[in-house]
This record gives structure tokens, sequence and C-alpha cells, in this order.
């Protein structure tokens, strides 16, 4: 007995069984059948027949299929068969059909010329092969695909291979190139042919510290960032003071206590304290 006979309501999850053969959904509710007035485009399903790119590679791989001679062809042969692919692409896209209709009046009339008598009563002998318009326009389409061809088998980029990327991640400071001893020596000569100029002929003894020189160089440094290398000399007379100056540089340098820094070759040299992290 069904459930509305004996008075049961009939639960929400049970789907009528109706919507088994449902061919569809609309809004959620179940289609039955295709409505009368349905209109389907003509271009819903489109099928595209690019195997060919136009007449000339057609008529080119029928007559490579079967092995014709493009000097001799026999247009009978070519011609149904051009025919039988022409009909049917014009089911499909007459636009598409047009071009390939107008090669094959072409055959047609090639194939007509070759079926009348040749005439040979007057000077105006048509002596020629109706075919030769025909085989140069093949032979030059071959010789453009050939080309084509090969230019397509070169690698190009983004197509056949990327250009390698590789990220490298630097530091937020530049680092600076180190000093070479012959850029220090070059500016030690310039300093060097400075003292000459200034120095007095003294005749006398003087003793020079190279502790109190460094001594004055850190306090020097301690009042500013960076030196100029040549900076450091000013002030000095005579070339003993100097060559003490310079050799209390060195032992700072040598004792990590100062830093001597350049930022490209042949720039000026400067001079500052040793970073040391706290």
């Amino acid at each position: 007995m069904l459930p509305e006979a004996a008075g049961q309501d009939v639960p929400a999850s049970v789907e009528p069984a109706i919507d088994v053969v449902s061919i569809a959904r609309l809004y959620g509710e179940p289609l039955l059948r295709l409505p009368n007035d349905l209109y389907i485009p003509p271009d819903a399903l489109e099928i595209f027949l690019d195997a060919f790119e136009g007449p000339l590679d057609l008529l080119l791989y029928l007559i490579r299929k079967q092995n014709f001679n493009i000097l001799d062809i026999p247009m009978a042969q070519l011609t149904l068969q051009y025919l039988k692919y022409v009909d049917q692409i014009r089911l499909h896209n007459l636009e598409l059909a047009s071009e390939y209709l107008l090669m094959a009046a072409m055959l047609i009339e090639i194939k007509s010329r070759m079926l009348l008598p040749q005439r040979n009563d007057g000077p105006l002998d048509d002596v020629g092969d109706p075919r030769a318009e025909l085989v140069r326009r093949l032979l030059e389409y071959e010789q453009i695909k050939v080309a084509a061809w090969e230019l397509n088998a070169i690698p190009q980029f983004e197509r056949d291979f990327q250009r390698p990327e590789l990220f490298v991640e630097q530091g937020l400071a530049p680092p600076l190139p180190d000093v070479e001893p012959g850029d220090l020596q070059r500016a030690w000569m310039d300093v060097l042919k400075r003292a000459r100029l200034t120095e007095h002929h003294r005749i006398g003894r003087q003793e020079l510290s190279v502790r109190e020189h460094m001594t004055a160089i850190l306090r020097k440094l301690q009042s500013t960032r960076f030196v100029e290398f040549a900076d450091l000399f000013d002030g000095l007379a005579g070339v003993p003071i100097v060559v003490v100056h310079f050799v209390a540089m060195l032992e700072l340098a040598k004792e990590t206590l100062i830093e001597i820094t350049q930022a490209e070759p042949f720039a000026p040299i400067y001079v500052r304290l040793a970073y040391s992290p706290a």
C-alpha cells in the first residue's frame, strides 16, 4: 500500500521517482523533456578542420601521399579527390570552403583544357602545358613551407627554453673593497711630497714617541666617524714627525684598533676606529 493511501506523510528527504529520468535540472527543478521553443544556435558545436592551411597545402598533401610526379600530375584523379574533401568542409563552414572552391574551379578548368584536342592550324598554337602554372605555385609553396618548418624548428625563447634567473641576497651595507699595498704606498708618497714642501732645515735632536702619536690618532678619530688619510697629517711639520705619525697609524692598524678603507680603486683612503660589538 502507498504511504498516501495509508494516510501517512511522505518524508521530505525522499525525492519523487520521476526525478531519476530527468534530463537536467533548471533552478533546482527536474527537467523531464526539452522545451518546444528551445533554440540551438548553428555555431553551438563547431568542428575545426585545420589539418590543411589552404588549397595548395591540400593539393600538395594529395600529391605526396600518392607519390604523384608533381611535374606530370594526373588531373582527373587529383580533381576527384580534391572535390570530395571540398564537399566535406562546405557542409560545416561555407566561408572556409570558398577558397577551396576557387581552387576546385581552377582544377576543373585545367582538366577541361587537357581534354580538348590541340590545334595546330594557326600561328596562335597553344603548345604550353595547362598544368605549368599550378606546378609552379605548388613548388614555390613547398619551398616556403619547408623554410617555415626549419625556422620553427629553431629554439625560441619562452617556447623551447627559459632564461635562468638566480636571486642573490645581498646585505644592506655594501662591502668595501680592500686596500691594496700599492694604494697605501701612493697615498703615503703623496703625503711625503707635501711634507717636504713645508719642511725647514733644522739641526737638532728630537725624541719622538710612537705611543704618543698613536694616542693622538685615536683621540682625533673619536671625535669624527671618518678621517681622510691625508688629513691625519695636517699640522705636522717635518719629515721625522710625519714618519713617526705614519708608523703609529700602522701600529694601530696592526693591533686592529683602526680600519683603513677605500670605496673604490683610486678613491680617497679613509681611516676610522675599528668596529667593536657591544
